[in-house]
């Protein structure tokens, strides 16, 4: 073949640091405006991002070209400076890791229905509990020790 195609969707979660409520409703939708700004500078066009006060989840299409880790960093960096500045919160930082599960495109429109009913979500389930099912759909081992903050 003489060119490389690829097609890979994922489903990214990160949270704030010690999942502190600095994600308020009034810089919400700018923030996440940004954010895609920023997947889209790294050819990773965001499909949908959302989320609640503590946490994000964005799907995108992960680029040929970089490696997740850097686009996760480009993504957490560039937006932890917009807060500081636009969102005028001065200790803001996201945690250290995150959390990305591949998404198959017969599964794209419950993804991204599942990522903008976030804000109902969260008022039955914590972000711990939600990781938990996501990493037990996903067949992602994990030690409870290393997880959370």
């Amino acid at each position: 073949m003489s060119q490389s195609l690829v097609k890979n969707l994922l489903h990214l979660v990160y949270s704030t640091k010690h999942r502190k409520p600095w994600i308020v409703p009034e810089v919400r939708e700018r923030l996440f405006a940004y954010q895609a700004g920023i997947f889209k500078d790294w050819d990773c066009p965001a499909i949908v991002i959302g989320g609640v006060e503590d946490h994000v989840h964005a799907l995108f299409a992960l680029s040929k070209n970089h490696p997740l880790k850097k686009i996760v960093e480009e993504v957490k960096k560039g937006s932890s400076k917009w807060m500081k500045r636009e969102a005028d919160i001065v200790g803001f930082y996201w945690q250290n890791g995150y959390a990305a599960f591949s998404v198959s495109v017969s599964n794209v429109d419950a993804v991204k229905r599942y990522i903008q009913s976030q804000e109902a979500h969260h008022r039955k389930m914590t972000l711990q509990d939600e990781l938990r099912e996501l990493f037990m759909r996903h067949q992602v081992e994990y030690d409870e020790r290393y997880v959370w903050d």
